[in-house]
C-alpha cells in the first residue's frame, strides 16, 4: 500500500527502508497523547469553519473507536504505516471515509509529535514528582524514629564527628526535595503548546492556536515555530532531571549496601527486598540496592545520547530526532520502578542503632569537642588547641580506648588548663546535641529539619492540585 506521503514518489519505500525508518513499535506508546491532540485540532478546525459540525461528530467517533481498538488490543500496528500518526490517521480514514482525511488539515507530522511527546513528558513530571513524594514520606517516617540514634558521621568514608541518623536520612530528603522542585520547574518552563506550527513556518489557515492549547491543558503557545518543532529541550531536561534523582539514588543506594555489610550491620534488608547465592546458602545479597547503582548508568547513558543526538541538527526538523523517544520511555521507566523499590526496601529495613552506637566509639569522633572546649573554655587559639587534642588522641591510641573514654588525669598531664568540666563534652551524646547552629546535627536541629520537609510535602501536594 502506498505511504500517505508517496505521492511526489514514483517506486515504492524498500522494505528494509521501513525497518529502518519505522518508529510505530515504540511510538506507539503516545497513542493516548496522539488521539486527545486530534480531539482538540478537530475541534478548533469546526469552531474555525474548516470542518462542518458532521465531520466533526464523525471524527470523534472515530478516534474514540480507534483508541478502544487500541486498548482493547484489537488494533495492528503495522510498519508500513511509520508511525503511530499515520497508523490512526489510516485507521480513522478506514473507518469514516473523506472525513478523517481532513484531520490533518493545518497540521504536520512536526508539530504533532512536538505535542504528544510533550504531554507525555510533562506527565511524566508530574507522576515522578508524586513517587518522589512518596518515597520522601517513607524516609521521613524512618527519620522520625531516629532523631536520638547515634551514627558516626563521616568525611573521606572516615569517621569524623557523632551525629544521629535522623540528621543523616535528612540529607537525602533535601536531595529529593531539590529533584521535585527540578521535575516542577521543567514542567512549568515546557509547559506550551506545539500545535499549530505546522510543518516549521505556521499555517496559512485561519487557526486558533489558544483554543487548542487549552484544550490540551497547555498554559500558553510557543513562540516561534521554527524553534518549537525541532525543540527538544523538554526531552533533555526530563533525561537530565532523571539522572540527577537517580544519582542521588545511587548515593542512598551505596549507604544500603554499606550498613547491610557484616563491617557495619547498620540495618538490615527485609528478605522481601534480598537475595540468596546460588552456591553459599549462608549469603544474604542486597540486590536491590546494587540493580539501583546500576541503573543510574543506564540513564546517563540515555540523556548522552540524546544530547549527541541533537548537538549538531540544524533547523528546524530532521529525522534524527526520532531518536528522542525510546531513550526518555526507558528512562522513565527506570525512575519509576527505582522509586517504588527504593521506598519499600526503605520501608521494610531494620535500623540496628546499637551497632550504629557502637561505631560511634571508634575513631575518637569527639576530638573536635576537645578542641572547642579548649577554645570556649580555656581561652587558647584554635591552632594550638588541635596541636593538644592531637597529642589527646595519641594518648587514647596509646591506652586502646576511644578519647570519650578518657580519664581527666590523662589530659590534664597533656595540658594542665583542662578543668573537669571536660568530661561532659567528650561524650559522644553531648558531641551530637552540641551542634544547634541551623541545618545542624542536634536533636532539635534534627526535627526542625523534618518539620521542614513534612511542610514541604504538604504544601507541594496542594500546590499540584491547584
Amino acid at each position: 500500500m502506498d505511504k500517505m506521503w508517496s505521492g511526489r514518489f514514483s517506486a515504492s519505500a524498500s522494505s528494509l527502508l521501513d525497518q529502518f525508518n519505522a518508529s510505530i513499535m515504540f511510538d506507539r506508546k503516545l497513542y493516548r497523547e496522539d488521539i486527545e491532540g486530534s480531539l482538540a485540532h478537530a475541534a478548533m478546525l469546526a469552531k474555525q469553519g474548516i470542518l462542518t459540525a458532521d465531520e466533526l461528530a464523525q471524527i470523534r467517533d472515530g478516534l474514540n473507536q480507534v483508541k478502544n481498538e487500541i486498548e482493547s488490543g484489537e488494533f495492528e500496528w503495522k510498519i508500513s504505516d511509520e508511525d503511530l500518526h499515520m497508523g490512526i490517521e489510516k485507521r480513522l480514514t478506514a473507518i469514516i471515509g473523506e472525513a478523517g482525511k481532513k484531520l490533518h488539515t493545518a497540521r504536520s507530522r512536526n508539530d504533532q509529535v512536538a505535542v504528544d511527546f510533550r504531554r507525555y513528558v510533562l506527565r511524566k513530571n508530574l507522576e515522578i514528582v508524586d513517587a518522589l513524594k512518596l518515597l520522601m514520606n517513607e524516609i521521613h517516617v524512618v527519620a522520625s524514629k531516629h532523631t536520638q540514634t547515634l551514627l558516626p558521621g563521616m568525611t573521606h568514608l572516615q569517621h569524623a564527628q557523632p551525629i544521629n541518623f535522623a540528621f543523616h536520612l535528612s540529607a537525602y530528603l533535601s536531595m529529593f526535595k531539590r529533584d521535585i522542585e527540578r521535575f516542577l520547574s521543567s514542567h512549568a518552563r515546557n509547559n506550551i503548546s506545539p500545535l499549530g506550527c505546522a510543518a516549521l513556518a505556521g499555517t496559512p489557515h485561519k487557526i486558533d492556536r489558544d483554543m487548542t492549547a487549552e484544550l490540551l491543558g497547555f498554559s500558553g503557545v510557543s513562540v516561534n515555530c521554527l524553534d518549537t518543532v525541532s525543540d527538544r529541550d523538554f526531552a533533555l531536561e526530563i533525561l537530565f532531571n532523571i539522572s540527577t534523582m537517580m544519582m542521588h539514588i545511587s548515593r542512598l543506594s551505596e549507604e544500603l549496601v554499606m550498613w547491610s555489610s557484616y563491617e557495619f550491620r547498620f540495618i538490615e534488608l527485609s528478605d522481601e527486598y534480598s537475595t540468596g547465592s546460588s552456591i553459599m546458602p549462608q549469603k544474604k545479597n542486597p540486590d536491590v540496592p546494587e540493580l539501583l547503582r546500576g541503573k543510574t548508568g543506564r540513564v546517563y547513558g540515555s540523556l548522552m545520547g540524546l544530547l549527541t543526538v541533537m548537538k549538531g541538527l540544524p533547523l528546524a526538523y530532521n529525522k534524527d530526532t526520532q531518536e528522542d523517544k525510546e531513550g526518555v520511555f526507558d528512562a522513565v521507566e527506570t525512575a519509576e520502578i527505582s522509586l517504588e523499590i527504593l521506598k519499600e526496601a526503605i520501608k521494610t529495613m531494620q535500623v540496628k542503632a546499637h551497632y550504629m552506637k557502637s561505631a560511634c566509639k571508634i575513631g575518637h569522633l569527639s576530638a573536635t569537642d576537645l578542641a572547642d572546649y579548649l577554645v570556649q573554655k580555656c581561652d587558647i587559639p584554635f591552632r594550638e588547641a588541635h596541636f593538644i587534642t592531637g597529642k589527646a588522641v595519641a594518648k587514647s591510641e596509646e591506652l586502646k580506648i576511644d578519647l570519650s573514654d578518657i580519664e581527666l588525669k590523662y589530659l590534664q598531664e597533656i595540658d594542665s588548663r583542662i578543668g573537669e568540666d571536660v568530661l561532659a563534652f567528650l561524650s559522644i551524646e553531648n558531641s551530637m546535641n552540641a551542634r544547634t547552629s541551623a541545618g545542624g546535627t542536634s536533636t532539635q536541629r534534627t526535627e526542625e529539619q523534618l518539620a521542614y520537609f513534612k511542610n514541604f510535602l504538604v504544601k507541594t501536594n496542594a500546590e499540584l492540585f491547584i
